[in-house]
């Protein structure tokens, strides 16, 4: 049913049917204002840049007008913003909280902005960023499309779904991508404010979304979903709640914890998960095996990246700048004090940052922890799935290892082989042999040539590994493979399996 028929709870849900009209009868999408624009201003507003942008759009007409109110932040002569958001009437958009009215011109009181994420345009709105400085004592700001957003975006799997669930979901940027690929999508917050943009957000994209209001799992218990996605207030400190997009009012890592631990409940069987998450690094203990401590033992399938690793000095001045504080005021630095005193009590280290992936199994619980830190372009989320499924392939050859023997592989044709030799005494000299993958994580694994001979005599018509293992032993020492050379093969051929630099077939 679509959404502009269902009844609404507020002059701002109610105002975005017609501002939906008004945005895409002027063109405030990114394509069009790309083309307005051109590279260089586009860019320019990319980096906050104003002038360049103000420049651009002088004979741009109402999308000139739209884009000076709602990207630039300016304010607007009242005549010309009228006739740019017609139909919307500018006294019901005052009223909606949507625009202020200052002497005879308009400035826009949230933010509003166009994304792209294959699906087609979404209009989100959510609280200025300057609006959580001016209202430091709030603690109800709800943030729009930042980058933690737009990372869980990228990192997101989108094969098709039937039901899912955005835990926490602010002003629901999560939730409105989810509708491109889940038929039935709730949402849920603690932050009544962050529910009623969400709600608006909905209804502005003509979505049908179930909102929900409760504290972590309880506005859902009960409940279980094909897929839930997650951008929970997962900042690492003292326990309390100055934001509550950020904050938990749980200590150090213990949101993260929360969220990771309870989500397993509410996946359907085959469902997946995917979440930001932090955890602390102590002195003395492995990160992984921290956070493999809030899985259950059974049924989970779990794929954890961590993609930054941050000193606790850099990661306090860095959330007290996003809060809209100079680490130098006097406030600031007593913040700073207690944030870093309780770091020290508890022997951190550093903060891990990362995605984290479930699929719900019935089995053992298995876990990845894995560093992800060099960079790379292609987002996760379309390698998750292929991941989940190369992990079940290795469950059955852990069950049953003729399952391997009696395959046949192929490298994958974004596998490469990489030989580095450097000076030595006698010219050059080999020091490694690594293979890449060239898309994707972009995995590198180091091989000895005896493994280079093996991938390059699989292909999907060849023959299956164990032919070509005891041929490789045959040619190597005139007999057959030993128990320790097929072990070794073996381990190699999973390891690589298991990162997709080649594939079963």
């Amino acid at each position: 049913m679509p959404t502009d028929q269902t009844t609404t709870t507020s002059l701002l849900a109610a105002l975005a049917p017609d501002l939906r009209t008004a945005l895409t009868r002027v063109g405030f999408d990114g394509d069009t204002i790309l083309e307005v624009l051109g590279d260089e201003a586009h860019a320019a507003l990319g980096r906050s840049e104003p002038v360049p942008v103000r420049r651009a759009v002088r004979d741009a007409g109402d999308l000139g007008v739209l884009i000076r109110l709602f990207l630039l932040g300016d304010t607007v002569p009242e005549r010309e913003v009228a006739a740019a958001l017609r139909p919307v009437e500018l006294e019901h958009a005052i009223a909606a909280g949507l625009l202020d009215r200052d002497g005879g011109e308009i400035r826009t009181a949230l933010d509003l902005r166009p994304i792209d994420l294959g699906n087609g345009t979404r209009w989100i709105m959510a609280d200025l960023d300057d609006s959580m400085r001016q209202r430091d004592a709030e603690i109800d700001h709800a943030i729009g499309v930042g980058q933690a957003s737009l990372s869980l975006l990228r990192a997101t799997p989108t094969r098709p779904v039937g039901t899912v669930l955005d835990l926490g979901t602010g002003c629901g940027v999560q939730a409105v991508h989810a509708a491109s690929y889940g038929t039935s999508v709730t949402g849920t917050d603690v932050n009544k404010r962050a529910l009623w943009l969400a709600e608006a957000n909905a209804i502005l994209n003509n979505l049908d979304i179930e909102f929900l209001e409760g504290s972590w799992f309880e506005p859902v218990a009960g409940r279980r979903f094909d897929q839930v996605v997650a951008n929970p207030p997962f900042v690492v400190g003292p326990a309390q709640v100055e934001h509550t997009y950020r904050d938990s009012g749980l200590a150090l890592d213990g949101a993260s914890e929360l969220v990771i631990s309870g989500t397993p409940d509410l996946l359907n069987p085959g469902g997946t998960a995917a979440m930001l998450a932090s955890w602390i690094h102590v002195d003395g203990e492995d990160w992984r095996g921290r956070v493999s401590r809030w899985l259950p033992d059974y049924g989970v399938d779990a794929w954890i990246v961590q993609r930054d690793v941050a000193d606790p000095a850099l990661y306090v001045g860095t959330w007290l700048r996003d809060a809209g504080l100079d680490p130098r005021d006097p406030a600031a630095q007593d913040r700073a004090q207690r944030w870093l005193a309780a770091f020290d009590a508890a022997n951190v280290e550093g903060i891990g940052f990362g995605f984290v992936y479930l699929r719900a199994i019935d089995g053992p619980t298995e876990l990845l922890a894995e560093d992800l830190t060099h960079g790379f372009d292609d987002p996760l989320g379309a390698e998750t799935h292929r991941y989940f499924e190369r992990s079940a392939w290795l469950r059955a050859v852990a069950a049953d290892t003729e399952v391997a023997w009696s395959s046949r592989f192929e490298v994958d044709s974004a596998t490469a082989l990489e030989r580095v030799y450097l000076p030595g005494a006698e010219g050059w000299e080999q020091r490694v042999t690594r293979l890449h993958r060239g898309d994707g994580p972009r995995w590198q694994h180091e091989v000895d040539e005896t493994i280079a001979a093996l991938l390059a005599g699989m292909r999907p018509d060849g023959l299956p590994l164990r032919e070509l293992v005891e041929l490789l032993a045959f040619g190597q020492t005139g007999d057959t493979a030993t128990p320790e050379f097929e072990a070794a093969a073996l381990d190699v051929v999973m390891g690589l399996v298991r990162h997709g630099l080649i594939q079963p077939r």
